[in-house]
């Protein structure tokens, strides 16, 4: 576990890529990020979701999953900071995704995508979500690995 919420971020790689979630190269290009984009704070739009009833131990059951975009836009909040200090700002241990998920780009219209769990299964596509912050996204005593190695934070979507 972080000590606070982790944020939640993508990368962008000198060619325009946004990515998410942060990776140390780009997946289109190759190219470091040189951008980091904070999306705790933004809403998103639900592209697709489904419902998982078979779920890992610990894992809640059901638990509903969605991919969604967010809009980048041009609200000047990419901080072009290297947030570890490991001399690359696409390189880092903040928020990997909600869920752990992974992500698509769509660099052209400034968009990015992130998969993560709904906070509910009353959601549609086209529903605006925010992502919320959740200190325990499992739990960890009802797998088969040491306790330690299964706390997991991160975020999930909640409709607004």
């Amino acid at each position: 576990m972080t000590n606070g919420p982790a944020r939640l971020k993508a990368a962008r790689c000198p060619d325009g890529h946004y990515h998410h979630p942060p990776h140390p190269r780009c997946p289109d290009c190759g190219a470091k990020p040189t951008e980091r984009i904070d999306l705790s704070d933004r809403e998103a739009v639900i592209v697709t979701w489904t419902t998982v009833t078979a779920t890992p131990p610990g894992v809640r059951k059901p638990n509903h999953l969605a991919i969604v975009e967010f809009d980048l836009g041009d609200r000047g909040d990419a901080d072009g900071t290297d947030d570890e200090g490991d001399g690359d700002p696409g390189n880092g241990d903040d928020a990997d995704g909600a869920n752990g998920g992974g992500a698509e780009d769509d660099s052209e219209n400034g968009t990015v995508r992130a998969i993560g769990g709904l906070t509910t299964d009353d959601a549609a596509i086209g529903d605006r979500v925010r992502p919320v912050y959740v200190e325990r996204l499992r739990e960890p005593e009802a797998g088969i690995r040491e306790p330690d190695s299964q706390e997991w934070d991160g975020y999930r979507f909640e409709p607004i």
